[in-house]
């Protein structure tokens, strides 16, 4: 097994450095609230460090999932910073949804001290995580994908490598393209249902069936038919991740109009008070107008 650091320990990360323990590598964590990382190195019986440098030193993998751009720039680079942790030869993959940019930023500050660098992003919220079950799109070396494939597995239901680095950045975003088109869809028929006097319970039973059904519809329609949004991820989050996606889509020249008009919405979520409500919460805004 391997000598593993988990930098950050947020909904996502908590459980996915449990899977390791428990999958029987040697764990160290590190989190920006210590009192975080205590209680993970209470509850699974790894370690915990100060820094992120502390952390890394002599691991074979360090993983982050972390919040943003600056986030994970702050926890590789820099005098307390991973990679001045890190051994030549050593992988560092991260689970964060960030831009193709950093990704390559740091790929290339890793590859100028000898340490590889995939970005693996990951689908599934946080019953993902804590399942074990969390799809996990690649970017990087084959070697170093190949080498981290099986301690990424702990927590993966499907692992795969797309292509080079900022390809897994990329296929995430793809990922929330569609997911915002889908929740929108969803809202806007069960509000429909709503309006129409219908139980939207029985319509979901009979079109979830059909070509309408999807992963959005079968875990979420009951907590929004029930005005429930405390269930996996949170609107800032989505705003931050499709505001990447708008933005690489102009470098790369796609169209993305129904991103763009469900980003707005999302907004609209935000000034509604529903910041950290799930993205289901959509259905809200249609509520709120009428």
């Amino acid at each position: 097994m391997a000598k593993v650091a988990f930098l950050g320990l947020g909904v996502m990360g908590y459980p996915m450095a449990g899977h390791l323990v428990k999958a029987g590598h040697d764990v160290t964590v590190y989190n920006r609230t210590a009192s975080k990382a205590e209680a993970w190195a209470s509850e699974y019986g790894g370690a915990h460090a100060a820094t992120p440098r502390e952390a890394a030193a002599g691991c074979d993998f360090v993983m982050s999932c972390v919040g943003n751009d600056d986030d994970l720039r702050s926890v590789c680079l820099g005098e307390d910073g991973a990679f001045a942790g890190m051994v030549e030869g050593s992988i560092f993959v991260d689970h964060t949804t960030v831009s193709a940019k950093v990704t390559r930023e740091l790929y290339e500050a890793g590859a100028a001290k000898g340490i590889a660098f995939v970005d693996a992003p990951i689908s599934g919220g946080q019953a993902g995580a804590e399942n074990g079950v969390l799809s996990v799109m690649c970017g990087g070396d084959q070697a170093a994908y190949d080498s981290a494939e099986p301690v990424i597995d702990a927590y993966a239901r499907i692992c795969r490598r797309i292509g080079e680095s900022g390809a897994g950045q990329m296929t995430k975003m793809c990922n929330q393209i569609a997911i915002a088109g889908l929740v929108q869809g969803l809202s806007e028929a069960l509000h429909f249902a709503e309006k129409a006097g219908l139980d939207g319970r029985a319509v979901v039973e009979v079109i979830s069936q059909g070509a309408a059904g999807s992963w959005q519809m079968s875990n979420r329609y009951e907590t929004m038919i029930d005005d429930k949004f405390n269930h996996g991820f949170a609107v800032d989050w989505m705003r931050k991740d499709l505001g990447i996606c708008l933005d690489t889509a102009d470098e790369v020249g796609a169209s993305l109009p129904v991103t763009a008009l469900v980003d707005q919405f999302y907004k609209d979520v935000q000034k509604l008070g529903g910041g950290r409500w799930d993205t289901s919460s959509l259905i809200k805004r249609l509520r709120a107008m009428g």
